[in-house]
């Protein structure tokens, strides 16, 4: 199968659609779940799905060393590769490499003022525009509201989708949406929210939050719990 053939079947259109089109640039979308649930794998699958069709991705880890999160790439590359039987697994993995940029900025060395230096000098030295940004690791409990709309100004300054993911415990309250706290304090300022939860079988994605449509889909896709790739629900 080439590229453009799995990228056309990829789950993540059948998501498209749930949402209308997709999240939109400029817009911000956030990935909430339990600790080990596949925030990061689902992060991935959409920087994938990017990255084959040629475009720019910038991934900011908060929580990881750019050697993991390198590896989520290769094993669910690698896994996607397989199951696709893609054609040109070789020269797609040197265009991902080349479209993509890590920044690992580990304990409290992430600053905003730092982030919007690093995609300054990326854009200047590397000409590496994004026009995805992939935030992992936010700390909503610690999150304010000027750094949350600093971070909307990015996405529309980058004309870039911006994906975040939230962590959610076990002790979480819900509002009437089913959006957990901390994220539902932020809900006006959110435009997709998704919940990933595991039954065991699956990783189904549950869509809490489609901008500003009152009556909100199914998300249709799952990630399957061993390959961490999407899947038709």
């Amino acid at each position: 199968m080439h590229r453009k053939e799995l990228n056309e079947r990829s789950p993540l259109r059948i998501f498209e659609q749930s949402i209308h089109g997709g999240l939109g640039r400029g817009n911000l979308g956030v990935v909430v779940a339990r600790h080990g649930v596949g925030k990061t794998a689902f992060l991935v699958g959409v920087a994938l799905d990017d990255l084959m069709r040629g475009r720019k991705v910038l991934h900011v880890a908060l929580r990881q060393p750019m050697n993991k999160v390198r590896e989520y790439y290769d094993e669910i590359f690698l896994d996607l590769a397989a199951t696709a039987r893609l054609d040109d697994h070789f020269t797609t993995l040197r265009e991902i490499e080349r479209n993509r940029n890590i920044h690992a900025y580990m304990g409290s060395t992430f600053t905003m003022p730092k982030l919007l230096a690093d995609i300054a000098m990326l854009r200047e030295f590397a000409d590496f525009v994004p026009s995805a940004v992939l935030i992992d690791g936010c700390d909503f409990e610690t999150l304010t509201p000027a750094m949350l709309g600093e971070l909307r100004k990015l996405a529309r300054d980058l004309d870039a989708e911006m994906w975040m993911t939230a962590v959610m415990h076990r002790e979480s309250r819900f509002n009437e949406r089913g959006i957990p706290d901390p994220v539902s304090r932020y809900e006006d300022d959110i435009d997709v929210i998704v919940r990933l939860a595991h039954d065991g079988k699956a990783v189904h994605v549950h869509l809490l939050k489609d901008h500003e449509n009152p009556k909100v889909s199914e998300a249709g896709v799952a990630l399957d719990p061993t390959t961490m790739l999407l899947m038709q629900e």
